[in-house]
């Protein structure tokens, strides 16, 4: 029998999708081959038939029977089942029956968040031997592959369907996540089942669903998603005026004077050809990050320039803003996506057209990588005018605040990855949340509120009011600080440990503080993170008796001297300075930034003493750098973490 197709609410790029509804039961891969289900929970059993008809199902020995909605989906719900199997899940209805074979009730983790989460076991250390050793079928490993949507999808995308563990599958899963499960299957002793869903780059608010958005102060960008979803012109000309309000503020620059518009006074360079600006053998450029302006003129006769037509300009590395003769006609945040704006009949002028672009590079190369070939103006009546050659640059000398991104961008947008990446997932049954994501998030403010909201708004939706999470910590990376400073690292850390601490002991940190790599931001130590995210999973998912993280502040008082006494909670036998008598990396500050010094650690069990300097002390800091140096540790072998707290 035919496929028939039925119309339901897969929304990508605002359209909605036809959709065929099978001639038989198929169920969702999540339930396919191999599959983990989560045991001491409702299992709820997912899939499409025809539209209304009776669908019965088997798993062991439960039975359980539910009619298809008009879109032809069916949920079936099993009542709570012990660890055990393997199972066959069989089923049936009229028009036919499907079946997954070799499912196992145990617990499932869900691993996600940016680059650090997704780096596999193969380009992590001692990449050999740990997958030479890989073998454990009753370790099952489920990947979610990248996708986005404008609207929560019911469906995943692509996967890889459930594999076990083995040297063939394990080299390509995340590596903290495969070696958090491989570390909780020894201390459990149930089949483990771990889903990786990442993106690399990513902030925080693309995971978040549309009511941890307005929770956590991002109804406008919720809202301007939608709108993009209804009228994509509309929208990035919308975010466009965001963004020049964003700059007018920031630079002071005033209207009529930004460098978007077209006579803008800027010291306009040739751009010597298409490709990154680190090719071009510029010596200011070459290793640059941050904001270069681009340029190019167009001139067009009446005819043309009462046409509609379509700007392609390539990918821009990371981030563009782009204008038309001083107008915004479209943005995006995918380092590899062209760019192809609409131009709406009107925009165009007879005579001079000046297209300009803010290029914004944050990490890695930057610029417009081209092919120059790819780039033009394409006018309704089939005109192609190239664009490839004959622009102009000017860097932006100015240090300026990160600019706001469209929130219809892949990995900078709000809930795009949610939507595509989660939402489908619905109530899957889950034991805990790994979570290694904040990158992205450094030196954006509120981090802990997103954090917050994105918590509550997954356990809302996976059913689980006490889910736990455990939490990767920022690990060091860059410069390392030779005297006391300001660090956007430091601070989202902080933010970290202020959402954990604020969840209640449902969350929990996993330090990663003495594992990074100043010149790397991708460390390759992620079997020890994956060790650490397993021990604070066993605390805070199992109820093991292990503090969570290791050492950990409790408190300061102040001495008769003038300093500090700090009390570390969650030390593993005692505090030791490694290599040295005296613990490094605090600090007394008073007040005002920029009056923090360096002061020497006394350890004494699980306290540090900090002797006064004579000076006003407000707070104390530990560990307050991009990339500091610590050696603080307690007898399990886990970093006192970084903190910032007051001195009453």
């Amino acid at each position: 029998m035919a496929a028939r197709i039925v119309r339901y609410g897969l929304a990508w790029l605002g359209c909605t999708l036809a959709v065929p509804v099978a001639a038989q039961p198929v169920l969702d891969p999540l339930f396919g081959d191999g599959a983990v289900l989560q045991r001491e929970q409702p299992i709820d059993i997912r899939g499409r038939a025809s539209p209304g008809e009776t669908v019965s199902a088997t798993l062991g020995e439960a039975t359980e029977s539910a009619t298809a909605d008009r879109d032809g989906r069916f949920e079936l719900a099993f009542a709570a089942m012990a660890a055990g199997g393997p199972y066959r899940l069989t089923v049936t209805a009229a028009s036919g029956t499907a079946s997954a074979d070799d499912l196992l009730i145990g617990d499932v983790f869900l691993c996600s968040g940016q680059s650090n989460m997704e780096l596999a076991v193969a380009r992590a250390q001692d990449a050999g031997n740990q997958i030479a050793a890989s073998n454990d079928p009753l370790l099952r490993l489920f990947t979610i592959e990248r996708a986005t949507a404008l609207q929560p999808l019911r469906d995943l995308d692509k996967v890889s369907g459930w594999l076990r563990s083995s040297p063939d599958s394990a080299p390509g899963f995340s590596a903290a996540c495969f070696y958090m499960a491989q570390d909780l299957r020894r201390s459990a002793d149930v089949p483990i089942g771990a889903i990786h869903s990442s993106w690399g780059g990513s902030r925080i608010s693309a995971w978040m669903g549309d009511d941890a958005l307005k929770a956590s102060g991002q109804r406008g960008a919720a809202d301007l998603r939608a709108l993009y979803a209804r009228d994509s012109s509309a929208a990035s000309v919308e975010a466009g005026y965001i963004w020049q309000d964003w700059w007018r503020k920031a630079s002071s620059d005033a209207p009529g004077r930004e460098p978007w518009q077209p006579d803008a006074a800027l010291d306009w360079q040739p751009v010597p050809r298409i490709g990154y600006w680190e090719d071009w053998g510029v010596a200011e450029l070459a290793a640059f990050n941050g904001m270069v302006w681009f340029r190019r003129e167009v001139f067009l006769t009446s005819a043309q320039a009462r046409q509609a037509a379509t700007l392609a300009i390539g990918p821009v590395d990371d981030a563009d803003q782009t204008w038309l003769n001083g107008k915004p006609v479209g943005s995006g945040g995918n380092p590899g996506k062209p760019r192809v704006y609409a131009l709406a009949g009107g925009a165009l002028r007879a005579g001079r057209n000046v297209i300009t672009v803010n290029a914004n590079d944050s990490y890695g190369k930057g610029g417009m990588p081209g092919p120059a070939s790819i780039m033009q103006l394409a006018l309704a009546d089939g005109t192609v005018i190239p664009i490839g050659d004959g622009w102009e640059y000017a860097v932006e000398a100015r240090t300026l605040p990160r600019p706001p991104r469209a929130p219809w961008e892949d990995t900078a947008g709000a809930g795009t990855i949610y939507n595509a990446m989660i939402a489908p997932l619905g109530r899957i049954g889950l034991k805990g949340v790994a979570w290694y994501q904040g990158e992205s998030d450094v030196e954006l403010p509120g981090y802990a509120d997103r954090m917050a909201a994105m918590m509550a708004g997954w356990r809302q939706q996976f059913g689980v009011a006490e889910l736990p999470f455990a939490i990767v910590q920022l690990a060091n990376y860059g410069a390392h600080a030779t005297s006391p400073t300001e660090s956007g690292w430091a601070a989202l850390r902080e933010e970290q440990r202020q959402a954990v601490i604020a969840d209640n002991r449902r969350a929990a940190l996993a330090l990663a503080i003495d594992l990074g790599d100043p010149v790397d931001i991708h460390p390759g130590q992620k079997r020890e993170v994956g060790r650490r995210l397993a021990r604070a999973m066993r605390a805070i998912a199992y109820g093991a008796g292990d503090p969570p993280s290791g050492p950990a502040i409790a408190a300061a008082e102040r001495t008769t001297n003038g300093g500090a006494l700090l009390t570390f909670n969650d030390v593993t036998g005692k505090l030791a300075s490694r290599s040295s008598g005296i613990a490094i990396g605090f600090e007394l500050c008073g007040p005002q930034p920029g009056s923090c010094r360096f002061a020497p650690g006394r350890v004494s069990g699980a306290t540090v003493t900090l002797p006064g300097d004579g000076q006003p002390v407000a707070r104390v800091r530990y560990a307050w750098a991009d990339s500091p140096a610590i050696n603080l540790f307690d007898a399990a072998g886990l970093p006192a973490g970084p903190f910032e707290i007051p001195l009453p």
